[in-house]
């Protein structure tokens, strides 16, 4: 995992910027009911999608549990950002209307006490938005890697923590159920067949690790235009009341 204290300070510049700062900010807002007024944003990184969740008469306050990116957030959300983890939030029972959680559930072992957490902060009636499923984000588009990888993605099903499925269970052990469901793209995050290759052979792509990684990368070698990147990812937001 990497090291947030260290990355924070150019994080933002590897992560899309402020293009795909605004695509995520877009479509939370078009989950987010229109009377809310508490809003807790959990691992808000450097606070570049938090800043553009505010609005007058919304009270908008971040929570990430690294220093450094709490420190890049606080520059942007001035008195509004709190150092906390997701799975033990420095806020009270009921009192958000809504809760965002946007590119964290990926990264545990077990994104329940999280979901655990936002249900409780949340008042009757509030609403979960979070990102589900990031890691097929790269292949909800059609491209030339989508169709080489296929068979070796679908063979490797992990459902991992962030998988929809878990999530909407988990969610409903607190009374919480699906109201919504959009999408944004990863501004700048298309990779191209070399990229895939290096990552495939680095080991940090799971589904190749799982199948024969110097296979794959032979035949992403294989495909025209090797430093084009492709279709930026698609992320997949749902809302839970």
């Amino acid at each position: 995992m990497l090291d947030y204290d260290r990355e924070a300070a150019g994080y933002d510049a590897s992560r899309g910027g402020e293009a795909r700062a605004v695509a995520a900010a877009g479509a939370v807002e078009r989950l987010l009911p229109e009377d809310t007024r508490v809003l807790l944003d959990v691992a808000c990184g450097t606070g570049i999608v938090t800043r553009r969740l505010t609005r007058p008469g919304r009270r908008v306050v971040g929570v990430d549990r690294s220093q450094g990116m709490a420190a890049v957030a606080s520059t942007r959300l001035s008195g509004a950002v709190a150092l906390g983890d997701g799975a033990r939030l420095p806020v009270g029972s009921a009192r958000a209307d809504a809760v965002v959680v946007v590119w964290l559930l990926h990264l545990l072992d077990d994104a329940a006490p999280v979901l655990a957490e936002a249900a409780r902060v949340l008042r009757a009636g509030g609403v979960l938005i979070t990102t589900v499923d990031k890691n097929q984000a790269a292949f909800a588009v059609d491209s030339d890697v989508a169709a080489v990888t296929a068979a070796v993605r679908s063979a490797y099903v992990p459902k991992g923590p962030d998988h929809v499925d878990r999530v909407v269970a988990s969610a409903a052990g607190h009374g919480l159920r699906v109201v919504g469901e959009t999408t944004f793209a990863g501004i700048g995050q298309g990779r191209s067949p070399r990229q895939w290759r290096e990552r495939i052979l680095e080991g940090r792509i799971p589904w190749a690790r799982a199948a024969d990684p110097a296979r794959i990368a032979d035949e992403l070698a294989s495909l025209p235009d090797q430093e084009v990147a492709r279709p930026d990812p698609l992320y997949r937001l749902i809302a839970l009341a």
